[in-house]
């Protein structure tokens, strides 16, 4: 996308210079560029979901399609074959764009079909976590999260790089989105990011242990014949050493499938 901004020449008085400058890099340019694709998709009778605005949805009687934009890269499922090639043929002819076909990667999210359900998994991110820790080659452990009470803020001497320590306990928080499984364990190094110690790097790695040893593991969604919306929560009631807050715990399924989690303090 781009601005077209007109100025006078000054050594020729007679002529008018024309400059195309690109949006990428400016301020407004993520907020142009999604209410351009936006006013488009309203357009075409899509409508913004209430509580994500980068998902949008279709429904005409028993046609029904959703489509997830992310800066420039884009999911679009339909109900129908030709209901997904209108929509595809609509985009392509607004905007120049590539067609890549069936789901496979997304924003560093490995997407396999397997059966009639999809698996996704952030294998290579993982590898590139351990790599980046220098831990490509450590030993697994079967938990990553040892039964021992929670360390406190201030215990230990402080780890030599916090900076490393912020960079993976960041890292890893990506990694939640196909692995709930290390959701509270991530959640408990993250809390110490200010102040990091040697037990909290402790833990830390082994978070990476266990991960070392899980890499196969992922999130799988599949077509459910229940559509109940089941949720799970638990608290461990001032369990938190420093302030004596709650650590609470979700897990949303519907039907079969993990929807939503989190684990906060």
């Amino acid at each position: 996308m781009c601005t077209t901004v007109w100025f006078e020449d000054p050594t020729h008085p007679d002529f008018v210079c024309q400059l195309n400058k690109s949006l990428y890099g400016l301020k407004q340019a993520p907020r142009a560029w999604y209410s351009r694709f936006a006013t488009f998709l309203l357009s075409l009778g899509f409508v913004e979901a209430k509580l994500d605005t980068s998902l949008f949805i279709y429904r005409r009687g028993s046609d029904i399609a959703y489509l997830l934009l992310y800066v420039d890269d884009i999911v679009l499922t339909a109900s129908s074959p030709g209901l997904l090639r209108r929509i595809i043929s609509a985009l392509q002819q607004e905007f120049s764009m590539k067609d890549l076909g069936k789901l496979h990667h997304f924003l560093g999210m490995h997407v396999q079909q397997c059966g009639d359900g999809l698996f996704l998994s952030q294998r290579q991110y993982m590898l590139d976590i351990l790599d980046r820790a220098g831990m490509a080659e450590c030993k697994s452990c079967s938990t990553p999260i040892d039964t021992n009470p929670k360390v406190a803020a201030a215990d230990g001497p402080p780890v030599a790089d916090a900076t490393d320590y912020r960079s993976l306990a960041g890292a890893l928080q990506y990694l939640t989105f196909t692995r709930p499984d290390i959701a509270y364990a991530i959640q408990q190094v993250c809390l110490h990011m200010h102040d990091p110690r040697e037990p909290h790097l402790a833990a830390l790695k082994r978070i990476l242990h266990y991960v070392r040893g899980t890499l196969h593991l992922g999130l799988l969604l599949r077509p459910s014949p229940a559509t109940d919306l089941v949720v799970y929560t638990d608290a461990d009631w001032a369990g938190c050493p420093d302030t004596r807050k709650s650590t609470s715990g979700y897990a949303v399924f519907l039907g079969d499938n993990l929807v939503s989690w989190s684990s906060k303090r």
